[in-house]
């Protein structure tokens, strides 16, 4: 009879530590990957350095899975219910809260998380940030960004002009839209150059998503609209000077040009009608 041997066992424990395959997470899908580049990669890197939001390489090391879902959830409220890291990370956003991801609750939270960890064991995460050339910005990029705001040059990919939807104190005449914020201090809003141009590369409201989505901005045109909204930093305008006042007093002006001219068409006919009146009521 084959006696049992103590040592045979513990090779086997050893072989199903050392030797055992590891089994990786599955990767996260492209529907995890697109929801992260359309909320998230605007303000955010993996790997790559702060944008208006932190690096969120070594997230899960910083606060733990649960902390992360409910901060995702309900940002302001982990944030007023918090303590020094919560305060340092609204102080470091200049007070300014995150808003609600769109859609979050704690299975999206959960493949986010996921997607963040394996995304920061690669060499370079594809959500390092946007690749964007540090070339000097000259009076050119300006004038071309000045064009593709007001729509006299067109996106390559067919978006939309920025001022169908928001204004700049520069661009004068009856100024631009006002679906969309004024943007005369985004430059120093999202502070920068590559903040800005992550946010135009991969614009995260819910009114611009399905614009762009599929009419992504060119990296020279980014180029092109940072260089003119920080002409318009540096030049010292601010939102004050955006007025929509010449287009309401224009309105106004051609609202009473047009009563001049119907008085003036009509006038013959009120009094032909009233002088037959008249007429009538006399010889009745």
């Amino acid at each position: 009879m084959k006696m049992f041997d103590p040592s045979s066992v513990l090779g086997l424990l050893l072989a199903s530590v050392v030797g055992a395959p590891v089994f990786a997470q599955d990767p996260p899908s492209e529907e995890t990957i697109s929801y992260f580049a359309r909320n998230c990669a605007s303000c955010h890197t993996i790997g790559g350095g702060r944008l208006t939001g932190p690096d969120l390489k070594g997230l899960t090391q910083r606060k733990d899975a649960e902390w992360v879902t409910q901060f995702l959830i309900d940002p302001k409220g982990t944030i007023d219910a918090g303590g020094e890291y919560e305060q340092r990370l609204l102080a470091e956003a200049r007070g300014v809260y995150m808003p609600t991801p769109v859609g979050m609750n704690a299975g999206l939270a959960a493949k986010l998380i996921t997607l963040i960890e394996q995304e920061e064991l690669k060499e370079k995460s594809q959500f390092a940030g946007v690749q964007m050339s540090d070339r000097p910005l000259t009076a050119a990029d300006v004038q071309k960004g000045r064009e593709l705001f007001l729509g006299a040059t067109d996106f390559e990919s067919g978006a939309p002009a920025c001022v169908s939807c928001h204004t700049s104190a520069s661009i004068g005449g009856f100024g631009g839209g006002n679906l969309g914020p004024d943007l005369t201090a985004v430059y120093a809003r999202l502070e920068g150059r590559t903040a800005l141009g992550a946010w135009l590369s991969s614009p995260p409201s819910e009114t611009m998503q399905p614009l762009f989505a599929d009419r992504p901005i060119g990296s020279e045109e980014v180029l092109a609209l940072v260089a003119f909204f920080g002409d318009e930093a540096a030049s010292g305008l601010d939102e004050s000077e955006s007025s929509n006042l010449p287009f309401l007093l224009t309105g106004l002006g051609l609202a009473a040009a047009l009563l001049v001219i119907f008085d003036l068409v009509w006038r013959d006919r009120f009094r032909g009608v009233r002088r037959s009146l008249v007429h009538e009521a006399r010889n009745a």
